[in-house]
């Protein structure tokens, strides 16, 4: 439901059903699941469309923690949060930033 709102551009209702899935997720399943891990993901997603980059940059790493160490370094969910943060550093100007994440994406790809 979240991405269709977000979708829809009705991004503070996104935001609410992500953090109530959010939520459901870390009580039910823990903060390791891969659900949560795409929640969190998709959170960071809907914040750089706000443009709270801050928000953004949290929620991905935190996302990219949970996948490195629930599905290893080289898995395509841990490469799509990668690619996530080079797109946001590029946004930010730290160019440098998204070279490496890129980089890390293309040598894993």
């Amino acid at each position: 439901m979240g991405i269709l709102y977000a979708r829809q551009g009705h991004l503070k209702d996104a935001e609410i059903i992500y953090n109530c899935a959010l939520a459901g997720y870390e009580k039910t399943l823990g903060s390791m699941h891969t659900s949560t891990l795409n929640t969190v993901n998709n959170l960071g997603l809907l914040y750089k469309l706000q443009g709270h980059l801050k928000d953004a940059e949290m929620m991905y790493n935190r996302a990219l923690a949970g996948y490195e160490k629930a599905l290893g370094s080289e898995h395509m969910s841990t490469f799509k949060t990668v690619n996530n943060l080079g797109n946001l550093y590029a946004c930010q100007g730290r160019f440098d930033d998204a070279e490496m994440m890129y980089n890390r994406v293309l040598a894993g790809y």
